[in-house]
């Protein structure tokens, strides 16, 4: 008999990193998990239309049953399965903007499982830019629900070697794409109503897409979000957080250690900084924040790896990528706090 591509446990417990799109199909027919390549960051794929493989998904990350999936298609002609009464305005983003970085919050069809909408009447749907997410969507047969493959709160992995150590064996395999080139994940935006509503700034910038549909209310923050339904991932205040205590500075701030305790620095651009610091790391110049994007979450690991007392992190300017960049840093900042009154 030909052998099985469904992996067995020896398989599970290495958790193997590679490129056979094939297999990683094979253990998404399965109802496995497995850790997907995206332009922003890696994904945790399984079926987004099998209630027991998106159930698998929550209990592997840990996540909270409020916080809704991400559903990722190979192209267009997908959408259909997952999303109904699709307005005009979504095909004139999707035209534009897809395969890339945004999330369209729709109406969702009765094939969508309740858990992957968090029980709310939209789901969030995107295309994916990187070849080798819609190489294995194709090939497994149907949309992937696919949140950030790493523990809930945590931060969100860029390489295959990431999902690796946050998640360990509780994955089938982990598709090895090489490092996300943008690097912070993708922007959701609702067309549930008339009026368009951005729910998580991301990877495509605000201001790029009122260029195609015109003024987008941004959602206001809600403190007391943390016990119900959420609209769209990435919403809660406190997200994204490194082991270490984060503080954070001004952008044009000089930036000064915290004295009596080991400090680290995450910068960019030619901000001033005093001496003191045992380790500055600049993600990039100041005119192309997709550099400092692309190399955010690599660069927050390599720093709270350090195990420092305290990472100093230079907030950007509040435009553009600088958005996705701040939201990130401050939703990080609040959840290490939150761990260290603990």
């Amino acid at each position: 008999m030909p052998e099985s591509n469904v992996p067995t446990q020896v398989d599970v417990l290495r958790c193997r990193i590679g490129t056979d799109v094939a297999f990683a199909a094979e253990c998404l027919r399965s109802g496995g998990l497995v850790g997907m390549p995206t332009e922003t960051v890696y994904g945790l794929a399984a079926s987004a239309l099998q209630p027991q493989a998106v159930a698998a998904v929550f209990d592997v990350k840990r996540r909270p049953h409020f916080d809704p999936l991400i559903v990722h298609l190979s192209g267009i002609d997908q959408l259909p399965m997952v999303a109904k009464e699709i307005p005009e305005r979504a095909y004139q983003l999707a035209e534009r903007c897809w395969p890339g970085p945004l999330t369209m919050i729709l109406p969702r069809t009765a094939e969508v499982p309740d858990l992957v909408t968090a029980g709310l009447p939209g789901t969030g749907v995107r295309i994916p830019a990187h070849p080798m997410a819609r190489q294995l969507i194709a090939a497994a047969g149907f949309p992937l629900a696919a949140p950030s493959a790493n523990l809930f709160g945590c931060m969100s992995p860029t390489t295959a070697e990431h999902v690796r150590d946050g998640l360990g064996n509780s994955i089938d395999y982990v598709l090895d794409g090489g490092p996300c080139s943008i690097g912070v994940e993708s922007t959701v935006i609702s067309l549930m109503e008339e009026q368009p509503v951005l729910l998580r700034h991301g990877g495509l910038p605000l201001e790029e897409l009122e260029q195609i549909i015109g003024p987008i209310v941004i959602a206001a923050a809600d403190p007391d979000a943390h016990d119900r339904a959420q609209p769209a991932p990435g919403m809660l205040s406190r997200h994204y957080a490194p082991r270490t205590r984060m503080q954070l500075i001004p952008a044009e701030a000089e930036a000064h250690p915290v004295p009596g305790i080991r400090n680290v620095l995450l910068t960019w651009g030619n901000a001033p900084v005093a001496p003191g610091f045992d380790r500055i790391h600049s993600l990039g110049p100041a005119e192309d924040l997709r550099i400092c994007a692309a190399g955010f979450f690599a660069a927050l690991r390599m720093l709270d790896a350090l195990a420092p007392d305290v990472i100093i992190a230079r907030e950007f300017t509040d435009s553009g990528l600088g958005r996705a960049l701040n939201d990130r840093l401050r939703r990080g900042a609040a959840g290490s706090e939150q761990s260290h009154a603990h």
